[in-house]
């Protein structure tokens, strides 16, 4: 079976289609989504589900412009020429006409589109059953997996489990906050329960959705809803699944993607002419960097992830975190680092969040202290954390919450933590940003709200115009 990196020359004439008009639903350029897209083999299947990771590939920047920019991790002093929407994002400051949130609004939808079309058609044809779970099974993930991050930033959003024409699209409304769980849970529980993905991948496969990718993202979805039993009960079994590289710096060493501690990353290959990337996190100088001075005095002194964001040239007048850093390719000039979305330290930190949720422990070798020092200890051999410091629930969660911002700078977690363990308003005073309830969503675009013309269906977050 190819590589989705291999199949990239087969599908840049049908992803061309994709890319051409991205609002809503619809897929084509045209005014009428087209139906006839019949894939009739098992490779047909495998081509329109490397489809669905393709989209996956144009979301990295998400993470960095609605989650770090958002946060008290990365800040802009001032707009400079393009940088308009993010620097408004960034100070608290953007409106439904915020072009970004647009992009990112129809990337999302076109991407539930493929995945949609995928699990629409796949019943219907006959080849091995185990090939097809699969490929069900990581559809299923990509889907969840978007409506997720639209749920993330908008609240409740429309949503469909099947394709949809753009006249059926301008009919469905907003889905409750019920409904969002429901679909995103149901997707992943169904994904775990039937067993549709293996744990792992020969060779040539390496990298493609895993049971264990399902199961993490699953309990970051009930942490987030606050079910704290069922993040325990699926997080606790993964835990001694995957294991924590002893240096830090080489989970993200480009010479060792897809090692023990990663669950699920994006890939990208700087050798296969549109498959890489340009430096993510590049300066011309170390002195214009964008950390901002709470996330430089968070670590404690020793911690070894801290160089992790120092800035290292690259090339003349470049610079880059040594996080992300690579040697671009001279042939394709782009680099090569893929976006790790979930990987180990991710799924000890959650089960600690989990347990202190549902009971706070004051036992040194409770499980939940364990995981926690389990990620600080690796970084910080010498200090590890006394539960003595840790006198109640509300204290270990703060511990938590102070560790997850220590190991996960500019990956796209900080102002989804904030949010979810209730921290935002308060973290973002010390950021200099005086924030209400109902920035801890982002403005509905506008052009959707204009389109859908019913605000019985598609209705405004609160305040924003």
């Amino acid at each position: 079976m190819k590589t989705y990196h291999q199949l990239t020359a087969i599908l840049l004439t049908a992803l061309f289609m994709f890319s051409c008009s991205e609002t809503f639903f619809e897929l084509e350029p045209s005014n009428n989504v087209t139906t006839d897209k019949i894939y009739k083999t098992a490779e047909d299947f495998n081509i329109a589900v490397i489809g669905c990771y393709s989209k996956l590939q144009g979301q990295t920047s998400f993470y960095t412009e609605c989650c770090e920019y958002r946060s008290d991790n990365m800040y802009l002093t001032a707009p400079t020429a393009g940088t308009q929407d993010r620097y408004d994002i960034d100070q608290f400051v953007e409106t439904a006409a915020n072009g970004i949130l647009s992009d990112y609004w129809a990337n999302f939808n076109n991407g539930v589109y493929r995945c949609n079309l995928v699990l629409e058609q796949i019943d219907g044809v006959g080849f091995d059953e185990t090939l097809k779970k699969q490929y069900k099974g990581e559809a299923m993930f990509i889907r969840a997996w978007t409506y997720f991050n639209m749920y993330r930033i908008w609240g409740g959003v429309p949503t469909a489990r099947k394709p949809v024409s753009v006249s059926e699209a301008l009919k469905i409304g907003r889905s409750s906050e019920e409904e969002m769980f429901n679909l995103i849970a149901g997707d992943l529980k169904q994904i775990v329960d039937e067993n549709l993905l293996p744990d792992s991948y020969s060779a040539n496969d390496v990298g493609r959705i895993t049971l264990g990718a399902a199961q993490t993202l699953l309990g970051k979805v009930y942490l987030t809803f606050h079910k704290n039993e069922e993040a325990r009960n699926v997080l606790s079994q993964i835990i001694g699944k995957y294991s924590l590289l002893p240096n830090p710096g080489d989970v993200f060493d480009v010479n060792n993607k897809n090692n023990r501690e990663i669950i699920f990353a994006i890939r990208f290959n700087k050798d296969v002419p549109g498959e890489g990337h340009g430096y993510w996190h590049s300066v011309s100088n170390p002195a214009n960097a964008t950390q901002a001075p709470q996330l430089l005095a968070c670590y404690a002194e020793g911690d070894l992830r801290k160089d992790l964001i120092s800035y290292t040239q690259a090339e003349s007048n470049v610079y880059v975190l040594k996080k992300f850093y690579d040697v671009k390719n001279a042939t394709t000039g782009n680099t090569g680092n893929d976006q790790i979305l979930l990987r180990y330290a991710d799924v000890l930190l959650m089960y600690a969040e989990a347990l202190n949720e549902i009971a706070y422990s004051n036992s040194p070798t409770s499980p939940a202290l364990q995981s926690l020092n389990e990620v600080r200890t690796r970084s910080c051999p010498s200090s590890p954390i006394d539960i003595s410091s840790l006198p109640n629930k509300e204290s270990f969660r703060r511990a938590i919450m102070l560790e997850r911002q220590r190991e996960f700078p500019y990956e796209g977690h900080r102002w989804f933590d904030l949010v979810r363990m209730g921290y935002a308003k308060e973290v973002m005073v010390s950021a200099g940003h005086n924030i209400d309830d109902y920035q801890l969503l982002f403005p509905i675009p506008k052009t959707e709200i204009e389109r859908i013309n019913n605000t019985d269906l598609l209705w405004q977050n609160p305040r924003y115009k």
